[in-house]
Parts: C-alpha cells; sequence; structure tokens
C-alpha cells in the first residue's frame, strides 16, 4: 500500500493533534459527581488500597492500564530520532493496544539513552500501570533493560520489538514446516540480523526445537562463528564453528531464511542454493530482503512471509503484543515468561488451521483464504485472534505460576467475546442455549459457499445440526473448493428425495382450494425453498433459514403457503435485535407491515413481546409515537393509543405502554416524567407505528450509531422460519441459525408444557 507523505502527515495534524486522548469512564455532570471523582470522595478507595494494596484493581485502571515505554534509539526504520520524535509511533501503539484488545495506554517518551536511567523511570512508574512494553530502543540495551525490569517489577514487562517478532514467526515456522514436511529438529536455519529482534527470535526458536548448531546467524560484518572476537554476549551465544563467512555462504543447502536486516539483503541466485521447498520469512519493512515475485522467479517450492500487507503471510506484531498483554493483565500476571509466549506461537498457528470468516476475507479484498502456501499466520484483522490467544497466554500464566488470579476459562472467553461488542456477548448465550438441544436446521441456499462455512461453524460448534439442501455433487464440490469439511453435514437432494412426493401431496392438500394443482404441487417441491418448508411442516426438520441468495418475498411467499402463521392473537413481522455496546434493543416491524392499524400494531407487540421472553430476556415494550401520552391528539398518534388500549387490556401484565417518543421510551431520566408508565424501566423492546419509521430507525441506528444489526428475525410463524438478508455474511447466518435453533426449542418446550 503506498501511503503519501503529505496524507499521513495531515492524519496525524487533522481535528485534535495526534492519535489518543483520555476518555472519563465514570459520569462527570455535576457537583455531586465532582465530589465523587476527587475530593472528598476519592479519599475512600485510597484509604481501602492503602488497607488492601490489591484492591489497586478494584478502584482504579491499573489492571487494564499498560505503559508503552520507549528512549527513540531504534525507532521502525528511522534509526536513532529520539524520544521526541518517535512520539507518534508510541501513540500509534497505543490505539493499537485498545482496537485490538482493549487495553488503554499512557505512551511515554523518556529523554534518555543510558540504560539505568530508563530502568530507573520504569521501576519508579510500576505503581501506576498494570504492564510495560518496552518499544523501539536498540540492541545490546534494551536486553539489559528487559533482564533488569524482569528482576525488579512484579508487573509484566515485555519487548516488543524483540519477542513479537519472535512469536509470530514461531507461529508461521511450525505451520510452513507441516506444509514443506520438514522436521523442526533437523531445519537448518539462517538469519540476515543480529539485532534485538534476531537474536530473540532465534532464541524463541530453540524453544520450538530448533537445535542450536542448526542457526546461523549474520551481521554486517558476516556470519557470526566462533572466531570473531567482536561479539557482544547475545551474539555470542549463536556463534558456532562454520566455514560459511558471508550470508550466501550459510544460505547453501538452507531450510529457512529469517531477515531482519535490510532491503535488497538476499538475491534470487542465493535463494536458488537453498534447500528443497525453502521456508523464507523477509521481513525487513518496508521493503524486504527478497521480494516474493523475486523468490518465485528462481524457486517455486517456496513459501515466503513478509512484513507487508499487499503479499500474503504477513508477519504483523499487531497479532501478538496486544493480546498477550490482555492474557497477562487478566490474570494479573508478575511478568510474561517463555511459556506464555509459546502459548501465543501455538494458539496462532493452530488458529490458521481453522475455516476463516467471511468479513475476514471481506476486508482483505479476497474470496478464498484457506490454510496453506499462501496462508500461514492469520490475519492481522482476524477477530478470533484474541479469543484464541488471550486464553492461551493467561492459562499458561497461571499453569506456569506466575498468575495472581484464578482462571474459569468459558467465562473469561464470555468476557473477552464483551470486548469484542455486546453482540458477541447475547449471541454466545444464545449459542449456549442452542448447543444444550441441537435443532435441525434446513438450510435452501444449500450449494452456496457462505451457508456451507455457516454450517461448518454450526457442526463445530455444536449448536446446530444443520441440513443442506440441493444436488449433492455440486454441494460437495463447492464445499471441497473452499476448503470445508462435510461431517455432521446432512445433505439431501429435493429432486432425488423419497419424501418428495409425500411432501407435493401434502402441498396439495393445504392449496387445492387455492388453486393448486398435484402437478404444480410436484413442481413447486422440486424447488428447494418449498421443499425445505414442507421439512419443517412435516416435522423432518425442526426450523428454516433461508434468503442468501432469495429476495424476501421468495422466501415469505413458499413459507406461508407451507408452513402457515401462528396464532390468530399474533402477527407475522420482522424484528432486528440491535446491539449497542451498553444494550440490546428489539425493532419491530421493520420489514413486513407497511401500514398496521391499531389491531395489528397489538398483535405485533405481542409476537415480539413472546419472542424476545423466549430468548431468555424480559421485555419492555415502548408503542412508539411522536406523542407522549396524548400530548399530540393526531389520527396517527390516536392508532397506537388504541393499540395500547388493546394491549392492556388483552395483556394486561406485560410491560408496555405508549404512546410515547423514542427519547422517552429509552431515557429513564425523560420517563420518570410519566410516574403512572407502566414502564418503570427505559424500553428494550420498541414498537414503530409504520414500516417507514421502523425500517429508517433501524439503518440510521445501524449505519449512523454503530450499533450490530441481527436480523430480520421473523416471528409469528406457526413453525420456526427465519429470512435472511440477501448476500448475507457468514456471521449473519450462524446467528440467524442460532436464533432460529433457539426459537425451535422455546416452541418445543411450550408445546411439551403445554400438554402436560
Amino acid at each position: 500500500m503506498s501511503i503519501r507523505r503529505e496524507d499521513a502527515l495531515a492524519y496525524h495534524s487533522s481535528g485534535r493533534p495526534g492519535k489518543i486522548q483520555v476518555v472519563p469512564t465514570k459520569p462527570f455532570h455535576d457537583q455531586r459527581d465532582l465530589s465523587l471523582a476527587y475530593t472528598p470522595g476519592v479519599a475512600e478507595p485510597c484509604l481501602e488500597i492503602h488497607a488492601h494494596p490489591e484492591d489497586i484493581y478494584r478502584y482504579t485502571a491499573r489492571g487494564n492500564l499498560v505503559a508503552v515505554v520507549s528512549n527513540g534509539t531504534a525507532v521502525l526504520g528511522l534509526g536513532n530520532i529520539g524520544a521526541l520524535a518517535g512520539k507518534p509511533v508510541m501513540e500509534g501503539k497505543g490505539i493499537l493496544f485498545k482496537a485490538f484488545a482493549d487495553i488503554d495506554v499512557f505512551d511515554i517518551e523518556v529523554g534518555s539513552e543510558d540504560p539505568e536511567e530508563v530502568i530507573q523511570f520504569c521501576q519508579l512508574l510500576e505503581p501506576t500501570v498494570g504492564g510495560i512494553n518496552l518499544e523501539d530502543i536498540k540492541a545490546p540495551e534494551c536486553f539489559v533493560i528487559e533482564e533488569r525490569l524482569k528482576q525488579t517489577l512484579s508487573i509484566p514487562v515485555f519487548h516488543d520489538d524483540q519477542h513479537g517478532t519472535a512469536i509470530i514467526t514461531g507461529a508461521a515456522l511450525l505451520n510452513a514446516l507441516e506444509l514443506q514436511d520438514k522436521d523442526i529438529a533437523k531445519v537448518r536455519i539462517v538469519f540476515s540480523g543480529a539485532g534485538a529482534s534476531a537474536i530473540a527470535t532465534a532464541q524463541h526458536y530453540l524453544h520450538l526445537g530448533v537445535r542450536p548448531e542448526n542457526i546461523l546467524l549474520a551481521d554486517t560484518k558476516g556470519v557470526i562463528h566462533s572466531g570473531r572476537t567482536d561479539l557482544n554476549p547475545y551474539k555470542a551465544r549463536f556463534a558456532h564453528e562454520t566455514k560459511a563467512r558471508t550470508l550466501a555462504d550459510a544460505l547453501r543447502g538452507a531450510d529457512v531464511f529469517v531477515g531482519l536486516s535490510v532491503k535488497g539483503a538476499v538475491t534470487g541466485d542465493m535463494v536458488g542454493t537453498m534447500a528443497r521447498r525453502p521456508i523464507i520469512f523477509a521481513l525487513a519493512n518496508p521493503d524486504p530482503e527478497i521480494l516474493p515475485e523475486e523468490v518465485a522467479a528462481v524457486r517455486t517450492d517456496a513459501i515466503v512471509a513478509t512484513g507487508r500487507s499487499d503479499y500474503p503471510n504477513q508477519v504483523n506484531n499487531v497479532l501478538g503484543f496486544p493480546f498477550i498483554f490482555r492474557g497477562a493483565l487478566d490474570v494479573r500476571a508478575r511478568a510474561i515468561n517463555d511459556e506464555m509466549k509459546m502459548a501465543a506461537t501455538r494458539a496462532l498457528a493452530a488458529l490458521t488451521k481453522e475455516d476463516v470468516p467471511d468479513s475476514v476475507m471481506r476486508a482483505y479484498g479476497l474470496t478464498k483464504l484457506r490454510f496453506g502456501p499462501d496462508y500461514i499466520i492469520p490475519k492481522p484483522f482476524d477477530p478470533r485472534v484474541l479469543l484464541w490467544e488471550a486464553p492461551a497466554v493467561a492459562k499458561a500464566a497461571v499453569v506456569s505460576g506466575v498468575a495472581g488470579k484464578p482462571l474459569d476459562e468459558n467465562e473469561y472467553r464470555t468476557t473477552l467475546e464483551g470486548r469484542l461488542g455486546r453482540a458477541r456477548v447475547v449471541m454466545r448465550g444464545l449459542s449456549v442455549r442452542a448447543a444444550a438441544d441441537p435443532k435441525r436446521v434446513v438450510f435452501p441456499e444449500g450449494e452456496e459457499p457462505r451457508v456451507l462455512r455457516a454450517a461448518r461453524i454450526l457442526v463445530d460448534e455444536g449448536t446446530v445440526r444443520p441440513i443442506l439442501l440441493g444436488a449433492s455433487d455440486r454441494i460437495q464440490a463447492v464445499a471441497s473448493e473452499i476448503g470445508i469439511e462435510l461431517d455432521g453435514v446432512q445433505l439431501v437432494d429435493p429432486l432425488t428425495s423419497t419424501c418428495r412426493e409425500g411432501y407435493a401431496q401434502s402441498l396439495w392438500e393445504r392449496r387445492h382450494r387455492k388453486g393448486v394443482t398435484l402437478s404444480e404441487a410436484r413442481d413447486r417441491v422440486s424447488h428447494p425453498v418449498y421443499f425445505g418448508c414442507m421439512m419443517l411442516a412435516g416435522g423432518d426438520a425442526d426450523a428454516l433459514v433461508a434468503g442468501e441468495e432469495m429476495y424476501y418475498p421468495e422466501t415469505i411467499r413458499p413459507a406461508l403457503e407451507s408452513v402457515g402463521v401462528g396464532d390468530s392473537g399474533q402477527a407475522l413481522c420482522a424484528i432486528y435485535m440491535m446491539v449497542l455496546p451498553q444494550e440490546t434493543y428489539f425493532f419491530a416491524d421493520c420489514a413486513v407491515n407497511i401500514e398496521p392499524d391499531a389491531e395489528r400494531l397489538a398483535a405485533i407487540a405481542i409476537t415480539t413481546a413472546h419472542f424476545v421472553k423466549s430468548l431468555g430476556i424480559e421485555p419492555r415494550v415502548a408503542m412508539l409515537s411522536f406523542s407522549n401520552f396524548g400530548s399530540a391528539r393526531h389520527a396517527l398518534s390516536d392508532k397506537v393509543a388504541e393499540a395500547v388500549r388493546l394491549l392492556h387490556q388483552r395483556h394486561p401484565g406485560l410491560a408496555a405502554d405508549g404512546e410515547m417518543a423514542a427519547d422517552v421510551a429509552v431515557m429513564e431520566s425523560m420517563l420518570s416524567r410519566y410516574p403512572f408508565s407502566r414502564l418503570q424501566k427505559p424500553a428494550n423492546v420498541l414498537v414503530f407505528p409504520d414500516l417507514n419509521s421502523a425500517n429508517t430507525s433501524y439503518k440510521l441506528l445501524q449505519r449512523l450509531g454503530g450499533a450490530q444489526a441481527i436480523g430480520p428475525i421473523l416471528v409469528g410463524m406457526a413453525k420456526p422460519v427465519h429470512v435472511l438478508q440477501r448476500d448475507s455474511d457468514v456471521s449473519d447466518i450462524v446467528n440467524i441459525a442460532v436464533i432460529a435453533a433457539v426459537d425451535a426449542q422455546e416452541r418445543s418446550r411450550e408445546a411439551q408444557n403445554g400438554k402436560m
């Protein structure tokens, strides 16, 4: 990616200068808040911490605060530009910590090149922060600083320039060796560069199983060998007896090259002398030691990684430090040890072999991505890295004895999902419910790649038993093409199924007084969506999810003809679950009823409330209008008022009221002005007076308000039928399938209770 100088400067200077700011996490609106936040109220937590030092984590932000400390002596590819000029990089580090792992950062640039002064500064800083990330400090001083701080501090200290590259390339190495069918104990590895990252990476590779005698490092003076007298203690660890004196000598017959040096350090001829099926990590930034196309010109059997995003296999330290600190902070680790680094490496290696979400591929403009020569480490913007790496690091801290608190892995994973967004917490709870009794969900669009990917996830998570409709050979071909295993997935071909005639007869019996002949019924059930609906109607499936490649009416019409609507007291309508950081709302009706009358509005409210309650959430219903309890008389507000009257009459126990404006419905301070309201707390179910307002509102909240919209969730059918938006993401399909499964569970439970 090409970045212009002007663009970079404008990015950093426009608006509020810099890239980070401090944001309050508690209310601060009036004198009372001031008294609580500062004097006299602040004295109370101070006294508690003085009496019980561990309460620092309860009453302050220390447990989620990292100091990024640098003296600017080795900034990116810029060298020793000093602490002041290095500040933009440290601010950038702060953004990455926050964006990827929800960790707060103070960036601190220390105006000294004296290691002792940097060490003393960090030691004095310990009461302030939960961890220290050392950054852009030159070698060998960086080794001295980190070693001393690890010995003297009781909080995690991590020099990312050393260990970040080591951890991430370690994962890439494990996967590349597997693909190249090479034994880690036998491979020969050559490093170009012998600075902090190279030495730490070589050391990490020893822990992975590489033999010491099989590693050669080369610095600006040539190969590091036992005959050299100019080596510092850190380089000397890797000095061996060897005849190789140049990088070209060292690369002859080598299996792996790791470049942490400068552009153009390696030529095609040098790569040509390497062993069969070589592995080449050319990581110099912004330009690698050798470009992938230069490698391809001489070797077709090589696996290549670089530090650049415009080539496959980008080694980016953002895959490491945010998640390593996240895991360390969350168990109050006293250090980041070798066991934790190894856990991070193995978690990244394992994640690479998992099916890649469609959202990740779309973020990188890809249509296909799976474990192989062009994908040996996860992409930096894969949100799953947090859920894999942080728990692995936290567990390793506990097992190795450096953690200050225990770890409940399941609870911790849920907490991490919450950091990715409240939607993940909501769906996690529903997924747990779905997995308790997995239901059969039929997908008429079984040949679609996104549906196949979703089916694989649902099977792996144990939440749903998917049934895919379509030509079996075609489904298998598509699955093979995108690297999806079909074990646990049921395939049904409507054209060859023995159930086809029975479904045709059933459909004809339902529709023969609607002008449908038996021949037409046979023709309809040959179409997957009708076939799926008849599976549902006949009890051969528990729920149906469709619409990924169909328009809304194309799914609704067959469902209405085959399954029908539910009880007369309910209404067919569509709900969107709108997930915000602190709250989840249900909007109805967003897709079906254009201008419902009072009767239909009351039915929509009842149906939506019933569904929300089935999810384990207590519904609080607001019937929306521009009027507040008769404040503005108009035919439109009168319609909503009548719907409220019917609602109160038919369901007096339901927490519902109106007509009311949207802000009154969701703001407790405004709602409290109406003490007579049956809503004592802000609403979580918002029933809109017409499709215009509902559809417009959910889209605005999604696009401008940052809410995650899950839906449309179709309710009011006699059986669980759920319709996707066209071109839904894989995660959307998974979410709707889980909701469909929980819907089916709840209906089954209600049916059983009704018989008792």
